[in-house]
C-alpha cells in the first residue's frame, strides 16, 4: 500500500478538505508543513501524531516544513479553548519555540535540505498594521470568520480581536511557505480546522490557485472517552526527558488498556501492518503476557528518546517487579520510585520506628508482627530480625534505602 493508504490504515487522517486535491500532492511528493506554537518549553506525547505523519513523509521522499510559532505564540490560538490565554512575553515565546526547535531535530533530519525548520515570527514580527490590514485582512469577510466553530464557541463568553485574527494570522504562513517552498499541504490538529481553511482560502484569493489541501489529524482518546496522555493524577507526558522521565513514559504505555493497544501500535510506532496484526492476535490469544503493550512501550521510548534509553526503562521495569533493587543506581531508584512515601535520616533507627514514620506499619506491635511474617524487604532482601537498626551502612551508594512491604508497596529511606 502506498503512504496515504497507510496513513489511513493507522487511523492517522480525520478530515480533508479536498481529497482529489490531497491524492494529486501527494502523487507529486508536494512539501508539508505542521505549526506548533511554543506554549510552553516542551512538546507533549499529544504532539507526537502530527510529527509521526511528518516522519513518515521524509521517509517516503517528501520535503517537510515544521514551523515554529514564535509569532503566533505571541497572539493565542482560540483553538479548544473558552477563555483567552494568558500572552507570551516575546521573550519566553522565542525560548520557548528555541526548545522546541530542538525538540523536532529528534524526529525529523534537516540534513541536506531534506526539511526546513522556520519561525514565523521571522514575517509576522516585521509586518505593520497597514500591511496587515491591506494585504490579509482585506481578503477575509467578517462573516465568513465569525461562521467558524472557534468563534461560534467563544462569542457569548466573549473573544478578544486580537484571538478572533488569530486564523487571518496563522492563514499568513500557509501563504508563505506556498509561495517560498512550493508546499501544498498542512497538517494540523482536529481543533485547527477553521485555521487551516482559512490558510487556503488566502492562497486562493492571493495567487488565484486551489491546488492546496489541509488535513487533520485526529484527536487521540482512550477507549474510555478519558483524555489520552495524561495519568490518572492529571499529569502531563512530555516529551523532555527532564519534564518525563523514559521509565515514567515506558510505564504509562506498559499499562495500556488491551483496548487501546492496537490503535496505538498504529499510530505511534513504524511497526508493519503485519507487524501490528500479529500483536493483536497475541491480545486475543495471550492477554497475560502483554506483549503487546511491552512493544509499545519499547518502541515509544526508543523513537522519542533513544534506544539505549528504551532498554534502560525494560530493565528498570523488570528489576522493580522482581525486587532486586540493589541492581539499580541511586538516580535509577529516584526515577523508579517518584513519588513514594519517603522520609530523611541522619543516624541509625531501628527498623520498627522507621516503619512506623514511614507509615508502612500502624503500630510497633503490627510493626514487629509483620517483620516476623517476611512481609519487609530491605533493598530486595527479606527481613525477620524484629531488633534490626538501619542505617547509612545499608544504604545504596550510601544515600538511600529502598524497604518493600509485600509485593509492591514501596517506601524510600534518603540518608542525610
Amino acid at each position: 500500500m502506498n503512504l496515504l493508504e497507510d496513513l489511513k490504515f493507522r487511523g492517522l487522517i480525520k478530515d480533508v478538505t479536498d481529497e482529489e486535491v490531497l491524492k494529486k500532492a501527494f502523487e507529486e511528493k508536494s512539501p508539508i508543513y505542521c505549526g506548533f506554537d511554543p506554549t510552553g518549553p516542551s512538546l507533549h506525547i499529544g504532539h507526537l501524531v502530527p510529527i509521526m505523519i511528518l516522519k513518515r513523509c521524509q521517509e517516503a521522499g517528501f520535503k517537510v516544513i515544521t514551523v515554529v510559532g514564535g509569532g503566533t505564540g505571541l497572539i493565542g490560538d482560540p483553538s479548544g479553548r473558552n477563555s483567552e490565554r494568558q500572552l507570551l512575553t516575546l521573550e519566553t515565546s522565542l525560548e520557548n519555540a528555541k526548545s522546541i526547535k530542538n525538540q523536532l531535530s529528534r524526529f525529523i533530519s534537516y540534513d541536506d535540505g531534506k526539511a526546513e525548520m522556520v519561525n514565523n515570527y521571522e514575517w509576522i514580527g516585521k509586518m505593520n498594521t497597514i500591511e496587515f490590514l491591506r494585504d490579509y485582512g482585506k481578503a477575509f469577510q467578517i462573516n465568513y470568520m465569525l461562521a467558524k466553530e472557534t468563534v461560534q464557541r467563544r462569542i457569548e463568553t466573549g473573544i478578544s480581536y486580537t484571538e478572533f485574527s488569530y486564523m487571518i494570522i496563522q492563514s499568513i504562513d500557509f501563504l508563505k511557505l506556498y509561495q517560498n517552498y512550493g508546499c501544498k499541504i498542512q497538517l494540523g490538529g482536529s481543533d485547527q480546522w477553521g485555521n487551516l481553511t482559512s490558510g487556503i482560502e488566502l492562497i486562493r484569493k492571493t495567487t488565484g490557485n486551489s491546488d492546496a489541501v489541509g488535513v487533520t489529524v485526529p484527536l487521540i482518546t482512550k477507549s474510555d472517552g478519558t483524555k489520552f496522555g495524561k495519568s490518572a493524577s492529571g499529569q502531563s507526558f512530555w516529551l523532555d526527558k527532564e519534564k518525563t522521565s523514559p521509565y515514567e513514559l515506558y510505564q504509562y504505555f506498559l499499562n495500556t488498556p488491551d483496548a487501546d493497544v492496537v490503535h496505538y501500535l498504529k499510530v505511534f510506532t513504524f511497526l508493519s501492518k503485519e507487524e501490528i496484526e500479529a500483536l493483536q492476535q497475541k491480545v486475543i490469544s495471550e492477554p497475560q503476557f502483554r506483549e503487546a503493550q511491552k512493544v509499545l512501550a519499547y518502541e515509544l521510548v526508543k523513537i522519542i528518546h533513544s534506544e539505549q534509553d528504551a532498554k534502560d526503562a525494560v530493565m528498570m521495569s523488570e528489576v522493580l517487579f522482581g525486587g532486586d533493587v540493589s541492581k539499580l543506581t541511586y538516580d535509577q531508584l529516584l526515577i523508579c520510585l517518584k513519588g513514594v512515601e519517603s522520609i530523611e535520616l541522619n543516624e541509625e533507627k531501628p527498623l520498627v520506628d522507621v516503619l512506623i514514620d514511614l507509615h508502612a506499619a500502624t503500630s510497633k506491635r503490627d510493626a514487629r508482627e509483620l517483620i516476623e511474617k517476611n512481609t519487609y524487604a530491605i533493598n530486595g532482601v527479606k527481613v525477620s530480625d524484629t531488633n534490626l537498626v538501619i542505617g547509612k551502612k545499608d544504604a545504596i551508594e550510601g544515600k538511600i534505602i529502598v524497604i518493600r512491604k509485600g509485593r509492591k508497596n514501596y517506601f524510600l529511606v534518603k540518608i542525610v
